[in-house]
């Protein structure tokens, strides 16, 4: 682990600083800097930005929103705190600090942890001990870059967990995984309900070539699924629908009855 060691508060200007080519992060909403900037004029700087030195100039290791927002408020000069680490360690440093403060998300803390990997050029143990981290945890977060980046935007983009992610990565065909990642999705399923999903999706392709109804089994259940979350909507608001099922050896007869006029109490 590195900490913050030998520093000192300074005053620097504004354009002295430059950014940190390691930032982690690559997404800085405007929003998100409009109300950081609009803190620090009503109430100053609280927090002083971090920065190496490096020939003449200086190095930003963190607080990239912090120097974003005051720039945009036009100041000239900011408070900072300089330090005499190496890149290297202004690298794990911005990494550490956008981890501790969760301002990263699952991809971006996995595509970070690879930069760093590839540029010291060590193992997943060795990085994981300089970071202070476990061996699983920093290897369970590489592995969440396995899914495509359209993948990864949808998982970003219907606010997914990382536990979805990582569920996801069981499956190693592409094109079933963007499947069954679309019925997450439609369906708004929690994690269990996506790992039970997942399971049932891979157990034909586990248990080898069978019988075709093995794997129209598979969808008709995931069909299903979408009937009975539509009933289960269609009660949450009021409306009383009922559904009836009845399966012989040949079908699977489902019927659903929604009543045209119902009353909703005020």
């Amino acid at each position: 682990m590195f900490t913050k060691d030998k520093l000192r508060l300074v005053r620097l200007p504004v354009d002295r600083i430059l950014p940190n080519p390691a930032q982690p992060r690559k997404d800085f909403p405007p929003e998100e800097l409009d109300s950081l900037a609009q803190s620090i004029r009503e109430n100053g700087l609280l927090q002083p930005v971090t920065v190496r030195r490096e020939a003449g100039t200086y190095v930003l290791i963190a607080g990239e929103r912090r120097l974003r927002a005051c720039r945009q408020l036009g100041m000239r000069e900011i408070p900072a705190l300089v330090t005499d680490r190496e890149a290297e360690d202004s690298a794990v440093l911005a990494l550490l600090e956008n981890l501790q403060r969760s301002n990263l998300h699952m991809f971006e803390q996995a595509n970070a942890i690879v930069n760093l990997l590839r540029e010291w050029q060590i193992t997943q143990e060795e990085a994981a001990r300089r970071l202070g981290m476990s061996q699983s945890y920093l290897a369970n977060k590489v592995r969440l870059l396995k899914l495509t980046p359209q993948e990864q935007e949808e998982v970003l983009e219907h606010h997914l967990t990382e536990r979805h992610a990582r569920a996801l990565l069981r499956i190693d065909d592409s094109s079933l995984r963007q499947k069954v990642l679309a019925a997450v999705i439609r369906q708004g399923l929690n994690v269990a309900q996506t790992e039970a999903l997942i399971e049932t999706a891979l157990r034909p392709r586990q248990m080898g070539p069978g019988p075709k109804r093995t794997f129209v089994a598979k969808d008709i259940r995931l069909f299903m699924n979408t009937i009975d979350h539509a009933v289960d909507a269609m009660k949450t608001a009021g409306i009383a629908a009922e559904s009836r099922r009845q399966e012989t050896d040949d079908y699977i007869e489902c019927i659903v009855r929604i009543p045209k006029f119902h009353r909703v109490q005020v």
